[in-house]
């Protein structure tokens, strides 16, 4: 099973460093993805649909493990990337085809961050492996809430890591057939105005006929697990309560927690490049 959500490590080199590398700006690395400038209609693994602006630039599927691998993360298939083109903030999103999640479940904030805490070691042993710096869950920045007009699971959670203070803002779009993982890449000087422009930019989004979550059929498959796994990890709470955690091990370091954070100087080279373009 394909870890539910994903992880975003600290990126600690920036956009402006490469451009102070490589004054050619048709040699940027960046500059060379293929970039969407709004207004269009984008598609989402097949799934759904975003309508961006003029403000808004967007990555297929290959652009995006392009950008994800130039940043420092973990270049995953499945992502998709959205990025402000005049604020401090991108977004990522991919589909997880888990079935349709039931959402009649009462969230324990308190119970969750436990458990999250509690996952910390296994996790960071895992990264240890993969050579990613450790992270230490601190505590809630914006406590579970999920909006049932919308199907939206929203959290945010507090971590650090080597001293530093990471604020991670995630939102789940519950569909027919599986979630989409939104989450929102920012700093935290930024992260309640960002978090604003990015639920702003949400609208726009749309599950594709036969996908919304109001289609459900009986005899659809249903997922294993409700709203509070989707936060917790949804494969390794499974894999908990089936009594075989060591099987998911691997699944530790992309599925526990998702953090992220925009190097110093990374949005205001995009604002830039987009401004030529324009």
């Amino acid at each position: 099973m394909r870890a539910l959500v994903l992880f975003f490590t600290l990126c600690f080199v920036s956009f402006a460093t490469y451009a102070e590398e490589k004054p050619g700006e048709a040699e940027n690395p960046f500059h060379k993805l293929d970039w969407h400038k709004g207004p269009q209609t984008e598609n989402i693994a097949s799934k759904a649909t975003l309508k961006t602006d003029e403000t808004m630039a967007f990555l297929d599927e290959a652009n995006s493990k392009k950008f994800l691998e130039l940043t420092g993360n973990i270049p995953e298939s499945g992502n998709f990337i959205l990025v402000s083109t005049q604020k401090d903030w991108w977004a990522t999103f991919s589909f997880d085809s888990i079935g349709y999640v039931k959402d009649d479940e009462k969230i324990d904030a308190d119970a969750l961050l436990k458990e999250i805490k509690d996952g910390d070691e296994a996790s960071n042993e895992e990264r240890k492996k993969l050579g990613l710096t450790p992270l230490h869950t601190e505590g809630w920045y914006i406590p579970p809430h999920y909006d049932a007009q919308t199907k939206r699971l929203e959290w945010g959670l507090k971590l650090n890591s080597d001293g530093q203070t990471v604020l991670n803002y995630t939102i789940r779009l519950l569909g027919r057939t599986g979630v989409m993982n939104a989450t929102l890449v920012s700093s935290p000087e930024t992260l309640d105005e960002d978090v604003k422009a990015f639920k702003a930019a949400l609208p726009g989004f749309e599950f594709n006929s036969g996908e919304r979550y109001a289609e459900y059929q009986e005899g659809d498959r249903v997922a294993e697990y409700g709203l509070a796994a989707l936060i917790a990890g949804g494969a390794a709470a499974v894999a908990t309560k089936k009594g075989f955690w060591g099987v998911i091990a691997g699944f530790l370091a992309a599925a526990w927690k998702v953090i992220a954070a925009v190097a110093v100087g990374a949005v205001a080279w995009l604002r830039s490049l987009f401004a030529k373009k324009s």
